[in-house]
């Protein structure tokens, strides 16, 4: 089957946790919106009148089928992909993992737009400020120190032990991303999380994945994404 992945151009945002899950897997897939007209095919399908149309993207068809929302996407292709354990109570482990990086990644998002997205960042430079504060102190040791402790308690290289899952190729987008976002920031806090860092190596060095960031298939960071990178906000 030939996937189409339907996400915002120009940024990795929510899509790129389903890209990696596709890229990992050798899956064959077409990142439409990124094509000629793929924004337009995007846009009618959202505005669809009858069925249930999706949202928002990140939306992925596959067949017949149209399956909405980041987590729900990777719970689809994890069991088919050899991406999730394959006991009912293994994947929704992993389902669950995955929902809270989901929390993560909205959390990230408001440290740079804490009066909502409707403001530019210029609007909002003192209440970023403070967010971002409040996130380092408090909301990072929480959610990286959680992911920490699963690694050390499985024993093994990833967050459920010796395989890899979905969960653990979002969670090296997470420190891809802080890294980039907050470079200062990140680089002191680190020490704190030896597993989730050589957890991001591992994932970095396999085939598919190290292919992948070298291509140009991987977008760059950017301040248009999720992960941006403001001076005042790195200090």
């Amino acid at each position: 089957m030939r996937y189409e992945l339907y996400y915002w151009p120009g940024i990795q945002g929510r899509g790129e946790y389903v890209r990696l899950a596709l890229e990992d897997s050798g899956a064959d897939y077409a990142d439409v919106a990124r094509s000629d007209r793929g924004m337009a095919a995007m846009m009618k399908m959202m505005a669809a009148r009858s069925g249930t149309p999706p949202f928002a993207p990140p939306f992925l068809k596959a067949g017949q089928l149209v399956i909405g929302h980041t987590a729900n996407i990777l719970l689809y292709l994890g069991s088919r992909h050899g991406l999730a354990p394959k006991s009912e109570a293994g994947r929704l482990s992993v389902h669950q993992l995955q929902l809270t990086v989901t929390d993560l990644v909205l959390e990230i998002h408001d440290t740079h737009h804490p009066l909502g997205p409707s403001l530019y960042y210029e609007d909002q430079r003192g209440p970023a400020k403070r967010r971002t504060e409040e996130f380092w102190k408090e909301r990072v040791p929480k959610y990286l120190g959680y992911f920490e402790l699963l690694v050390k308690n499985n024993g093994g290289s990833y967050l459920t032990g010796r395989r890899v899952t979905y969960a653990d190729l979002s969670l090296f987008q997470i420190v891809e991303g802080l890294r980039y976002a907050f470079p200062n920031r990140m680089k002191a806090f680190e020490r704190e999380i030896p597993g989730l860092v050589d957890l991001h190596d591992r994932v970095a060095i396999r085939p598919n994945i190290k292919a992948y960031l070298l291509s140009d298939r991987r977008i760059a960071f950017n301040e248009d994404g999720i992960f941006r990178h403001y001076k005042a906000l790195d200090i």
